[in-house]
C-alpha cells in the first residue's frame, strides 16, 4: 500500500478530508494511488517539524481512504480528497519506490452488541446531541446525521473527527482497538469540552449586553484565557507576568514592598490583555522590577587618586577641591554616614557641572545629571500618581534606573532656575529629597513605596542663591565658586581648551599653533566673563578658520600670532575705556555683581539748571533709586565741610545716569559710588581713572558691608582697574581673593565716605583740612 505522511491531520474511518501534498514522495503515492484505483494509508509522522520523514518516524497504525478526487493546480499545488475506510498496522515497510510503502495488515471495526456496549452507545448519542448543540453555528444536518448512526464503532470515530484535541489525543484513539476503551476515551474527552463550552457560553450570555465592537476582542482574549485554564494549560497565557516575576526575584526589593508588588502582580494576572489598565499595570511593575533596590557600585576611595583626578580636570577651584576630598576622607573613615547635599554655586562657564563628573568619577561612581532649568510642576520631582494617562516617575527615580545603581553621583543641576506653576512648587518637592534624615524614606507618588535615596551624593548647582528657598539652602553646604583671574584663564586654556577644540576641529599640534600672546589677546580683548566659556568658543572660531586653510590644500602648518587675531576674530570686542568715560568731573566707575560674575558699573551725573529736582535713568530698581536718593541728601548735609555753596541744589536739577540703560540694576552697593560722583560734579574735580568702589552708605556717612566682594574684584582686575575701594567691615573676606588678583591690586578699606573722598579725588580742602591724594605707582 502506498503510503502519505501528514503534519497536522488524522483522519478517522468515515471522514471526507481534503489533503494539501507538498512533498515529491507524497505527491508519488497519490498519483500511484490514482493511477491503479489503489487505496492510500494515512500515518501522522510523529514531529511536524521533519521535512523527510523516515519510516522509523512514523507511526504504526493510521487509516486506510479512498481517493476520491485528485487535483493538480495550476499553480503547481496538488491536493488529494479521500475518505477514510477503516483502521490498519503496517507489518513491513518495503523499499524501492519514489515513495514510502508497506505491507499493512487491515483491521475491520468491532459490531460487538454486547450490553455494556449498547450501555455505552447511548451515552454517546446523548453526549453527542449535546456538544452538537453547545458548538457555535453547527449545521442543523450534523446532529441528524450522528442521530442516524446505527454502528457504535462509526459513531465512536465519527465524534472523535468532530471534537478538537491535540493530535496525539486523536492518534491515541485510532490506535485503540478495542471498541469499548475507544468509547470509554471518547466520553471523557466529550464530558470536558461539554464543560469547557458551557462555560465558554455561560461568559457569552453573561457579557453579551456589555460588549460592542471594540469589546469583542477583549471577550475573545477572555474565553481563550477560561478555556486554558479550564484545560490546565494556563501556565502558558502570559509570558510577561513570568518575565516579571523572575525580574521581581532578582531585584532585592525590602519585604514590605515585595509584598506590594506581587499582589500588583496578582491582579495582573486576572486582567484581561486587551484591557487598557493591563498595559498601566506591566508598566508599573516593570518599573518596580527594574530599580536598583539592592544594587550599588563598589565605592574606591583614594585621597592620592581623588587629587590627582580632581586636578588633572580642573585648574585652580582650591576650595572646592579641599571640600571634596574632606567629604572622602570621612567616607572612607565612617562608610555608613549621611552624605552631605554639596552646592556649587557661582557664575556660567566656571566648571560647576564638569566638577560633578570628576567627584564621580574620582569615588568610582555612576554619574547621572538631572536638569531642573524651567520645571515648573512637583510631579516631574516627586512623579505622577499611576490613575492618570501616562503617569511617569519623578526625575529622581527616573534617574536612579538610569544609572543602575542605589550610590551613584546625581547632579541637580540649575536649581536656581526652578519656577512655581499651578501645579505645586518643585522647589518644596525637593526638600525631601535633599534631606539626609529623611530621604531614606523618599516616596515618589507613582511608586507609592518607599526609596532609599541616603546612598546618592547629591550636588547641587545654581548662578545665584536669591532665588533658592531657605529651606531648600537651610539643607545644602554651599561652596562658592568665583570666576577665573587672566593668569589663570590662560592656563586653563594651556591645559585644557586648546587641545579640546584641536580634537573637535581635526587638528594636530603640528597643523595649528596658537602663541601665548594671541591667546592673552583673545582673553583681554575678545572676551569678558568670569568662566571660560566664550573663551573656548572664540578658540574655537581660530582653529575652524585654520581648519578650511588645511583642508583646501593653502597651508598645512599655521602659527597664530596675536597680529593675526582680528583678520580671524574681527575687531576687538572690549577696549578699555576707563580714562575717556572718567576724565570729567561726575563720573565714577562702581563696581557690580551679576549672575554671570562680576562688572564694572558707570555712575554720571550731570547738572542743569532747574528747582533742585533728581532725576533719574538707567532703568534702576527701587533700592538703587533710593541710594541715589540718600548719596545726594548726604551731599547736601556735608556741603558745609565739603566748601558747596548750598544754593547750588536749588537753582540746579540732578541729573544721575547709570549707562547701558537697557539692563535692569538694582542694589544698594551702588551708594558710595553715587556719592563720589554727585560730590566731584558739584566740586568739578574729577574722579581718577584707575579706581573704582562699592558699598552701601548711610545718613550718618558710614559705609556698609556689601557681597559679591570677590566676584567685583576680579571684574575690577579685568577691566585694568588699580585701586580698589572696599567697606572695612568686609576686610575678612581678602582671603578668598585669588591670591594673584591681591597681588595685582591696591585695596582702600573705607568706614566713612570721606575715606571715599580722600582715595579717589583728594586735593581738596575740607573743613579747613586739604586732603591730599596719595600717588600710586
Amino acid at each position: 500500500m502506498p503510503l502519505v505522511p501528514l503534519r497536522y491531520l488524522v483522519l478517522f474511518p468515515g471522514m471526507i478530508a481534503p489533503i494539501s501534498l507538498g512533498r515529491a514522495c507524497s505527491i508519488a503515492a497519490a498519483q500511484e494511488a490514482v493511477r491503479s484505483g489503489r487505496p492510500v494509508g494515512l500515518l501522522l509522522q510523529h514531529d511536524s517539524e521533519v521535512e523527510m520523514p523516515e519510516p522509523e518516524q512514523l507511526h504504526r497504525t493510521g487509516t486506510v481512504a479512498t481517493v476520491l478526487r485528485y487535483i493538480s493546480g495550476q499553480d503547481g499545488a496538488n491536493y488529494l480528497v479521500c475518505q477514510g475506510e477503516h483502521r490498519f498496522r503496517i507489518r513491513e515497510f518495503v523499499a524501492g519506490f519514489p515513495f514510502h510503502a508497506a505491507r499493512v495488515q487491515e483491521i475491520e471495526d468491532s459490531e460487538e452488541q454486547s450490553p455494556d456496549i449498547q450501555a455505552r452507545f447511548l451515552q454517546l448519542k446523548e453526549k453527542a446531541a449535546e456538544v452538537i448543540d453547545l458548538l457555535p453555528q453547527a449545521p442543523a444536518e450534523l446532529a441528524s446525521a450522528a442521530d442516524n448512526i446505527s454502528s457504535a464503532s462509526i459513531l465512536a470515530d465519527f465524534i472523535a473527527g468532530l471534537i478538537d484535541l491535540p493530535l496525539l489525543q486523536k492518534q491515541e484513539l485510532i490506535e485503540t482497538i478495542d471498541l469499548q476503551d475507544r468509547i470509554d476515551k471518547v466520553l471523557d474527552h466529550l464530558v470536558r469540552r461539554i464543560e469547557v463550552l458551557k462555560l465558554s457560553q455561560e461568559i457569552n450570555e453573561q457579557t453579551r449586553e456589555r460588549i460592542d465592537d471594540r469589546q469583542r476582542e477583549y471577550l475573545l482574549r477572555e474565553q481563550i484565557k477560561t478555556i486554558q485554564r479550564e484545560l490546565g494549560e494556563s501556565e502558558d497565557i502570559n509570558s510577561d507576568v513570568r518575565d516579571i516575576e523572575q525580574a521581581i526575584a532578582r531585584s532585592g526589593m525590602p519585604e514590605e514592598v515585595e509584598a506590594h508588588v506581587r499582589k500588583e502582580l496578582q491582579r495582573l494576572e486576572r486582567m484581561p490583555e486587551a484591557s487598557a489598565e493591563y498595559a498601566m499595570q506591566c508598566t508599573y511593575l516593570e518599573w518596580m522590577s527594574e530599580l536598583p533596590w539592592a544594587t550599588m557600585t563598589e565605592e574606591r576611595i583614594d585621597i592620592a587618586a581623588a587629587r590627582r583626578i580632581l586636578d588633572e580636570d580642573h585648574f585652580s577651584l582650591h576650595k572646592a577641591k579641599r571640600r571634596i576630598l574632606e567629604y572622602l576622607a570621612v567616607r572612607k573613615l565612617n562608610p555608613d554616614g549621611k552624605s552631605p547635599i554639596l552646592c556649587f554655586v557661582g557664575p556660567p562657564g566656571v566648571g560647576k557641572t564638569s566638577l560633578g563628573q570628576s567627584i564621580a568619577r574620582a569615588t568610582g561612581r555612576k554619574f547621572v545629571r538631572v536638569s531642573l532649568g524651567g520645571v515648573h510642576d512637583e510631579a516631574e520631582i516627586r512623579g505622577h500618581r499611576r490613575t492618570y494617562v501616562g503617569a511617569m516617575p519623578g526625575n529622581i527615580v527616573q534617574a536612579i534606573r538610569k544609572a543602575g545603581t542605589r550610590n551613584c553621583v546625581m547632579m541637580l543641576d540649575e536649581m536656581d532656575k526652578l519656577a512655581t506653576g499651578l501645579h505645586g512648587d518643585p522647589a518644596a518637592a525637593l526638600l525631601e529629597v535633599l534631606d539626609p534624615e529623611q530621604n531614606a524614606t523618599f516616596r515618589d507618588n507613582y511608586l507609592g513605596q518607599p526609596f532609599d535615596l541616603s546612598k546618592v551624593m547629591f550636588i547641587g548647582t545654581a548662578n545665584v542663591l536669591d532665588t533658592i528657598p531657605a529651606a531648600l539652602q537651610d539643607r545644602m553646604e554651599v561652596l562658592h565658586i568665583p570666576g577665573y583671574t587672566e593668569e589663570e584663564k590662560l592656563e586653563i586654556a594651556r591645559r585644557f581648551l586648546v587641545a579640546r577644540q584641536l580634537e573637535a576641529d581635526g587638528l594636530s599640534p603640528v597643523q595649528c599653533e596658537l602663541g601665548e600672546g594671541a591667546l592673552q589677546a583673545v582673553i583681554r580683548g575678545y572676551t569678558r566673563e568670569a568662566g571660560v566659556r566664550n573663551l573656548e568658543r572664540e578658540i574655537g572660531n581660530v582653529f575652524r578658520h585654520v581648519a578650511m586653510q588645511v583642508a583646501e590644500g593653502c597651508a598645512q602648518e599655521v602659527r597664530v600670532g596675536e597680529d593675526d587675531l582680528a583678520d580671524i576674530l574681527g575687531p576687538k570686542k572690549f577696549e578699555s575705556e576707563i580714562a575717556l568715560r572718567t576724565s570729567l568731573p561726575g563720573v565714577a566707575t562702581g563696581l557690580a555683581w551679576t549672575p554671570s560674575g562680576g562688572d564694572i558699573l558707570f555712575i554720571e551725573a550731570s547738572r542743569t539748571p532747574g528747582s533742585g529736582k533728581l532725576i533719574l535713568t538707567g532703568q534702576l530698581g527701587d533700592v538703587m533709586k533710593e541710594s541715589a536718593q540718600a548719596a545726594l541728601t548726604l551731599v547736601k548735609a556735608h556741603s558745609a565741610e565739603l566748601c558747596i555753596n548750598a544754593d547750588v541744589f536749588d537753582r540746579n536739577d540732578i541729573h544721575l545716569h547709570v549707562p547701558a540703560g537697557g539692563m535692569p540694576k538694582d542694589g544698594p552697593s551702588a551708594g558710595v559710588a553715587m556719592y563720589v560722583a554727585l560730590t566731584s560734579l558739584v566740586r568739578g574735580k574729577p574722579v581718577r581713572n584707575d579706581c573704582a568702589m562699592t558699598g552701601e552708605i548711610s545718613l550718618r556717612g558710614m559705609v556698609l558691608p556689601v557681597g559679591g566682594v570677590k566676584e567685583k574684584v576680579l571684574a575690577a582686575l579685568r577691566a585694568g582697574i588699580r585701586v580698589v575701594m572696599l567697606p572695612g567691615r568686609n576686610r575678612k573676606e581678602l582671603d578668598e581673593i585669588p591670591e594673584e588678583a591681591r597681588k595685582a591690586l591696591r585695596f582702600v578699606w573705607l568706614d566713612t565716605v570721606d575715606d571715599a573722598l580722600r582715595e579717589a579725588i583728594g586735593n581738596m580742602i575740607i573743613g579747613g583740612e586739604e586732603w591730599v591724594r596719595k600717588s600710586t605707582s
